[in-house]
């Protein structure tokens, strides 16, 4: 597997940034997701809205309905929100680890790994924090074998 260059390492810290933060809103999202799911789901049948005849943030209840669950709320529906916004803001987090796998060179499956963090829930926190150790590291260590590299050079 070839090694990133030395040259890619301020694109590659960029990318960790970028990286960190899409996987950290993403993890929010995706449980905000599922809190949602459950909501709406269980028996509880509860949606989340803003505005309308319950005030400015209030639970509708949904029915069953002839076209399947339907909201029984007006104004603006959040659970809807949270939905369209996590589906959005996953394709930004799969720009950054697509970004991120290309940059560091690694295996397909990692990729694979890093973008299941976007759709099982908490996975994205416990990736972030593994690849921010990993890149880290690797970046340390490959930049200290790079200056010391060219001092043992003259030695010989």
């Amino acid at each position: 597997m070839p090694e990133p260059k030395v040259a890619s390492f301020p694109a590659i810290r960029g990318a960790l940034k970028f990286y960190q933060v899409a996987s950290i809103i993403t993890g929010v999202m995706l449980l905000l997701l599922v809190a949602e799911m459950v909501l709406k789901y269980t028996p509880i049948h509860l949606e989340l809205f803003a505005g309308g005849s319950g005030g400015p943030l209030w639970f509708a209840p949904v029915v069953e309905g002839p076209e399947g669950l339907e909201s029984t709320g007006d104004g603006i529906n959040l659970s809807l929100a949270i939905l369209v916004a996590h589906g959005w803001f996953y394709v930004v987090y799969l720009f950054a680890c697509f970004r991120m796998w290309s940059l560091m060179r690694w295996p397909f499956l990692r990729f694979i790994l890093l973008a299941l963090g976007g759709v099982i829930p908490l996975l994205s926190f416990f990736m972030e924090a593994v690849v921010a150790r990993d890149v880290k590291a690797y970046l340390a260590t490959r930049e200290a074998a790079e200056v010391s590299a060219p001092a043992t050079e003259g030695v010989r």
